[in-house]
């Protein structure tokens, strides 16, 4: 079947599975230029005020009142699958849904709670929603390919199993770029995902279907992928907690991946939540599960207590040397750090070194096999290539020499950065941008280098909002602005301060390798020390 066809007919499916009387009438909608939609699903008459109080709820609430039997687990389910529906309508966030089983669940688990007076699990009755790429029996995992969208997957992901043992609902999966190897959420198949807070603007990628979701509240607790920065791009887009774990934290062998095979930088899986108490949540239980008795790649290492010290010592990266960041971003960053030395804390300034070094890296391992594992996925539908997959179909495949000449120099690299580290005597955590933007229009994605650097040394990073929001008074570049490079021109010449007043910008911190649980603690206590 030619991919215009499966397009169109994954779409159809989609569409059909949803129930009319969930929909905003066509004539209700609102109007195309409308940028900020985040107010649409208490306007629009669908939800009742009990599914607006469930759905505006963090998911440790809703884990509590279900378990107090306060709400049923059939309610809360129900009513994130109705604001869900609001939220693909504004902003094409959905690839799958699964209402009749997710509801069907959700009963069973009250009968549960009913029958013994047991929760399943700590996170009994929780809808939890999955990016596109964590395969459930008998639902496609598209990894944004048309040959994929059609195809029911046979084995369930380790982590979906998780979940379900713990008491989540599994109810929608969400929209990814192709073989999520983009920084934006866009692909033939579905469509782009546009940001709710300005639909003229990215949700980010590749987990942008889960930020837009999460952002809408149609989701309270996501689970999405990084590989890039690919849970960090689109939640600081969105304004919303991510954490980036480090490999083996997590199970995540057995998803679905574009680029199958490719381990000189190990993707990851975290949850997106809209609070640092609801990452936790999914942390806590899911490392203490044992996934490591089910991934051949877990660390067997449960979740640890930590003790912050009473003065963090941080290092703020003010830019990386490639790309500056944009005004609310410098300015969020200079806001934060001058919070935290009110506060106490340590701050020092991080030199960019090897951050140029590190990004041609990045680069160059994912293009590595010529962009053939894309293209033999493409091939079988005559997709084609998006433009953003340039360096993807142009790429020339390295021989197995060269492969590992580049991974020599990134073990390099990681050294050296390695004893940086402790050559900065007591230093807790890298402060910096997430990305150089608050979040730029659709298709004005231009790097990754702020993130993409963490993933090559697997370091534990945090994506959180800093409180800041973007201001077109004042987030304007300076007159001796001096650009660091054509990305950085490039960048220059997109911004516009006006399309970014009142975006939350968000900013990263960063820990040394497999220091998850510390991260997000002196996440959570820098959070609390900014407000």
């Amino acid at each position: 079947m030619a991919w215009q066809d499966i397009s169109t007919k994954a779409k159809e499916k989609l569409d059909a599975s949803i129930p009319a009387e969930w929909r905003i009438k066509e004539d209700n909608l609102p109007p195309v230029d409308r940028k900020d939609v985040t107010g649409v699903p208490a306007e629009c008459g669908i939800l009742s005020d009990l599914e607006l109080a469930i759905t505006d709820s963090y998911a440790t609430e809703i884990v509590q009142k279900v378990a107090a039997g306060e709400w049923k687990a059939e309610d809360v389910t129900r009513a994130f699958c109705r604001r869900a529906v609001i939220a693909h309508q504004l902003t094409n966030c959905l690839t799958v849904t699964m209402f009749d089983a997710a509801l069907a669940r959700a009963k069973e688990l009250d009968d549960h709670l009913s029958r013994t007076g047991k929760t399943v699990g700590p996170l009994h009755g929780l809808p939890v929603s999955l990016k596109d790429n964590f395969n459930i029996p008998g639902y496609p995992s598209s990894v944004g390919f048309c040959s994929w969208a059609l195809e029911p997957m046979e084995q369930e992901s380790t982590i979906v199993a998780i979940l379900r043992e713990l008491g989540a609902v599994a109810y929608v999966k969400t929209n990814v770029p192709t073989a999520m190897m983009i920084a934006e959420t866009v692909n033939n198949c579905y469509g782009r995902t546009t940001n709710p807070l300005n639909r003229n603007l990215t949700s980010g990628g590749s987990s942008g279907g889960e930020s837009a979701l999460i952002a809408m509240r149609g989701s309270p607790l996501g689970v999405g992928t990084d590989i890039g920065g690919s849970l960090r791009i689109p939640a600081a887009c969105t304004g919303i907690y991510t954490i980036r774990p480090s490999y083996g934290r997590f199970p995540h062998f057995d998803a679905r991946s574009g680029l199958a095979g490719q381990e000189s930088i190990g993707s990851v899986h975290g949850p997106m939540a809209r609070s640092m108490a609801d990452l936790r949540l999914f942390t806590d239980n899911v490392a203490n599960a044992s996934p490591w008795l089910r991934d051949p790649k877990c660390i067997p290492m449960p979740w640890r207590s930590v003790e912050i010290k009473n003065r963090p010592k941080i290092a703020v990266l003010w830019d990386n040397g490639l790309c500056s960041p944009t005004p609310p971003v410098k300015r969020a960053l200079q806001t934060v750090v001058d919070k935290l030395k009110s506060k106490n804390y340590d701050i020092i300034t991080w030199p960019a070194t090897g951050h140029a070094g590190a990004n041609d890296l990045v680069g160059r391992f994912f293009v590595a096999d010529g962009g053939r594992s894309v293209q033999k996925i493409l091939e079988p539908t005559g997709e084609p290539w998006r433009p953003e997959m340039k360096s993807y179909s142009e790429a020339k495949e390295l021989s197995t020499y060269d492969l590992w000449q580049l991974q020599k120099q990134r073990t390099a690299l990681q050294k050296m950065y390695l004893d940086r580290w402790a050559a900065c005597e007591g230093l807790d955590a890298i402060l910096g941008p997430t990305t150089p933007y608050a979040a730029p229009r659709a298709g004005g994605f231009k790097t990754v280098s702020y993130t993409a650097i963490f993933n090559l040394l697997d370091y534990s990073s945090t994506s959180f909002p800093s409180g800041v929001v973007g201001d077109r008074e004042v987030d304007v570049y300076t007159a001796d602005f001096k650009a660091l490079g054509e990305v950085d021109e490039v960048t220059k010449a997109d911004y516009d301060a006006a399309e970014i007043e009142g975006i939350p910008v968000s900013l990263q911190l960063t820990c040394r390798r497999l220091e998850d649980e510390k991260v997000m603690a002196l996440t959570a206590k820098v959070c609390e020390d900014i407000k």
